[in-house]
């Protein structure tokens, strides 16, 4: 008897250890930016020490900013649901036409501000795009601030400006509204595009304020043309998913983290940072000397009635797929309207 119970005791003095290492988890989290942009400090960092201390630190993150462990922007997709990394930040609008529900938000003049427009993207996606999260699960999604035009050297005031005029676009979406309303659109992520400004090689670019500090786009451009309606021209849909296994092999506490750290709430807190971001970026625009101006409302409707096109092929696309189109559409309107009007 005494020497099966000295040798239980010493079964359970190994196994004991290891069970209490198995509950503590290091989760990957990658990311395409360096660590002093406003989605590193004010968003990734935050959550990971969040979830670090409600998990009492038995869920840690490492944290792989511009792109550290390996690839380009397009690849983060990938290296999440393959599980190179546990949870990525990235955009659906680097992979054309695997996310064609989401980037719905990337329409003309659909969304209006930041929260509000992220509490509709959250609730459109549960409601229709979960095929498109097949093995990831999504802790936040999102639209990120109105994108504007940044131009090197000519002020844009109307649509006959834009002929011909070389722009970067944020996404496919964001590509097809820069040809209807007369631009030739460049698509290439934010890292590439510092480069592309200094040679010439685009005459501007379609980006929220927030993006401008770290890419010193101010440095790179001189005029800055706002709208003139509440509606944003164009945005990116963003997201911030996690491997759908990696959170499965997770014991239901520190699931419960997860999901404690996830949703249409947190989405909307995420939405939150970019309009401190975005003032950022235009305060040090305009202190710079830059001209900082906006289109009038009027100039505004021509450039809505240009853009129809794009949304109709859009809805003449997710129709031809199989699903309703106009339905979706209207729907999306309509969740915005919504969390818009209780502002």
């Amino acid at each position: 008897m005494k020497i099966r119970t000295t040798t239980l005791g010493l079964v359970s003095a190994l196994l004991l250890p290891a069970v209490g290492h198995a509950q503590e988890v290091t989760l990957k989290v990658a990311h395409f930016l360096p660590p002093t942009t406003p989605m590193h400090a004010k968003v990734i960092a935050p959550w990971c020490d969040k979830i670090a201390a409600e998990s009492q630190g038995r869920l840690k993150c490492q944290i792989y900013p511009a792109m550290q462990l390996g690839g380009t922007p397009p690849q983060l997709l990938g290296q999440v649901r393959d599980g190179v990394a546990d949870v990525v930040w990235t955009l659906p609008g680097y992979t054309p036409g695997r996310f064609p529900m989401t980037e719905i938000f990337e329409l003309p003049f659909i969304t209006t501000t930041h929260e509000p427009s992220a509490r509709a993207v959250w609730d459109f996606v549960q409601a229709n795009a979960s095929k498109e999260f097949a093995g990831l699960k999504p802790i936040a999604v999102w639209a990120n601030g109105p994108n504007i035009l940044h131009m090197r050297d000519k002020e844009i005031r109307s649509l006959e400006d834009l002929k011909g005029i070389k722009v970067r676009a944020p996404s496919r979406l964001g590509t097809k509204l820069l040809a209807a309303l007369g631009a030739t659109p460049v698509g290439m992520p934010v890292p590439q595009m510092t480069e592309s400004l200094s040679k010439g090689v685009i005459d501007g670019a379609l980006i929220p304020w927030e993006v401008v500090p770290p890419t010193k786009a101010h440095e790179l451009t001189k005029f800055h043309a706002e709208s003139g309606v509440e509606r944003a021209m164009t945005t990116a849909t963003m997201i911030y998913v996690m491997n759908q296994k990696k959170y499965d092999s997770l014991p239901d506490d520190l699931k419960k983290v997860i999901d404690a750290n996830s949703g249409r709430e947190f989405s909307a807190w995420v939405a939150a940072q970019h309009v401190a971001a975005d003032a950022v970026g235009r305060d040090m625009t305009i202190a710079r000397g830059n001209k900082v101006y906006s289109i009038p409302a009027d100039e505004m409707t021509r450039w809505e009635q240009a853009a129809k096109p794009v949304t109709a092929e859009w809805i003449k696309e997710v129709t031809a797929s199989g699903a309703d189109g106009q339905k979706l559409y209207d729907d999306a309107v309509a969740l915005v309207a919504k969390y818009s009007a209780a502002r």
